[in-house]
């Protein structure tokens, strides 16, 4: 029996894959619905999506999987967003006609003083985010555009970040670029433009969505995987995975034993490690234990009036509130709400686990929201009718000092185990998008066939692939270049 560990983009698409090569197997999931952190959140009818999905991808394979199952239930959405600052918004991405007039004139004539002076003097040694934006922009564009919505995601100030970050997230994120987008207005977000232009992932200007939220593409996926044969069993959180020097035996998952001839993990490595029995060797204990994660909290709200707002999602960049994005998810999809009198918001928080924000009560987080969203100006506390707390571990992989040596350690190890594969998010260690996801489960489901694809390697060597003239091998690297980049730890913690 094959076994896949998680019910999420990675391991249902590793599952597919599997059944569409003759091979059924049994996913487990441990919480009651499929999804993982693209799973929809049903509250009282009203749906949720944890932190909003964009359905967008280079990957033909991806999306003809997308288009299959949803069929015309994969909508087309134009993107609007917007950055609040000072009490003012700002379309998103940036147009210089809206940002003259938010900013003013004055504001104006001082960012672009400080965008010369920048030049002028730069910031030496540039080793860490801070400098290596002002640099580029300008101390005053840097306070506006960037300072703060990133300290409010990674909990870190920017002087303590690295500065190879900043140029892996913001290449091809430059002035220039911004300007050009806004130029380009009629671009199409799912494909290139005729000139085979590719916008940069964070300016696209469109994107699929399905009709009632993420998670009803993998409930499809999952109930055409039992319908062919396969088993996808919810709620079986995994205890122990047991092993043998070179061979996974079986996993206890839900007071149950599960045999194992091969193994699909999506699990976070960290607790991959921690639930083998017998305990792994001390090396790779002692490396799994180094890893580190950023978690994630959204309270929903459901609000009396339509049409509050007309954004998709809105980045937060004031200081005086917590939430770091909020989403509206009426603008997402009309079926997000039953009641079209009524509007579904999600207010994101990003945190770390036993923090102080993760550990307020669900009530203080409630009122929290509230106050925030009064405050900010986009509807009144006494509108808010319900609304719920959903905290989310190990939402983002963080990319410290000693994350590589801590991949590399199970990477040796899994390469003693001919029968496990790893894919997905938390399974390698790897901020990604769904779209990367699914096309590491894919890559592992044919390496259990066969197949010699190393998933680990896309933005870490200049080898992505060992079949490099696999069409799969084509669409990854197609996609290489639009994953969201993680933060490294700036080595000296200081500008």
């Amino acid at each position: 029996m094959i076994l896949v560990l998680g019910a999420g983009p990675a391991g249902l698409t590793s599952a597919w894959e599997l059944q569409r090569h003759g091979h059924n197997c049994t996913v487990l999931e441990q919480e009651s619905v499929v999804g993982g952190l693209s799973r929809t959140v049903d509250h009282g009818g009203f749906l949720f999506d944890i932190g909003g999905h964009r359905f967008y991808t280079r990957s033909p394979l991806v999306e003809k999987i997308w288009k299959d199952l949803l069929g015309d239930d994969l909508l087309t959405r134009n993107r609007i967003s917007r950055i609040f600052y000072r009490g003012r918004f700002f379309r998103y991405p940036l147009d210089p006609k809206d940002v003259i007039a938010g900013l003013g004139p004055a504001e104006i004539l001082r960012c672009a003083g400080s965008y010369l002076w920048s030049h002028v003097r730069p910031t030496q040694p540039e080793n860490n985010f801070e400098a290596w934006v002002r640099n580029r922009f300008g101390q005053r564009l840097y306070e506006i555009f960037f300072r703060t919505y990133t300290e409010k995601v990674w909990g870190m100030p920017c002087a303590h970040i690295s500065a190879e970050w900043a140029a892996q997230r913001i290449r091809g994120l430059s002035l220039g670029s911004l300007v050009s987008e806004a130029l380009r207005r009629n671009t199409n977000g799912t494909a290139p433009a005729p000139n085979g232009h590719h916008p940069v992932r964070s300016l696209i200007h469109s994107f699929y969505y399905p009709r009632r939220g993420p998670g009803m593409l993998w409930e499809k996926m999952a109930q055409q995987l039992c319908r062919n044969g396969s088993r996808v069993i919810t709620k079986k959180p995994v205890e122990r995975i047991r092993w043998e020097p070179g061979k996974i035996l079986s996993v206890v998952a839900g007071g149950q034993e599960y045999k194992a001839d091969s193994l699909i993990s999506t699990l976070a490595l960290r607790d991959f490690v921690e639930c083998l029995e017998p305990a792994a060797p001390d090396w790779l204990r002692s490396a799994a234990a180094e890893l580190r994660y950023r978690d994630f909290l959204i309270v929903t709200l459901k609000i009396r009036g339509a049409n509050l707002f007309p954004d998709n999602w809105i980045y937060v960049h004031a200081p005086d509130v917590a939430v770091g994005r909020i989403q509206n998810f009426n603008n997402w999809s009309p079926e997000m709400s039953p009641d079209p009198d009524v509007t579904c918001l999600g207010m994101e928080y990003f945190c770390s686990e036993g923090d102080a924000l993760w550990n307020n009560s669900d009530a203080e987080l409630f009122e929290r929201a509230k106050r925030e969203l009064e405050h900010l100006g986009l509807a009144r506390g006494r509108e808010v009718m319900d609304g719920s707390v959903l905290r989310v571990r190990k939402a983002y992989p963080v990319y410290d000092a000693t994350y590589r040596k801590s991949q590399q350690a199970f990477r040796h190890f899994l390469n003693t185990v001919p029968n496990l594969q790893v894919a997905g998010r938390n399974g390698l260690h790897r901020y990604n998008n769904q779209d990367h996801a699914m096309l590491s489960g894919i890559m592992a489901a044919r390496n259990l066939l066969g197949a010699n694809y190393n998933v680990w390697g896309v933005n870490d060597d200049g080898h992505y692939l060992e079949e490099s003239d696999d069409d799969l091998s084509a669409e990854w690297i197609q996609i290489a270049d639009d994953q969201p980049q993680v933060p490294s730890a700036h080595a000296a913690g200081n500008s």
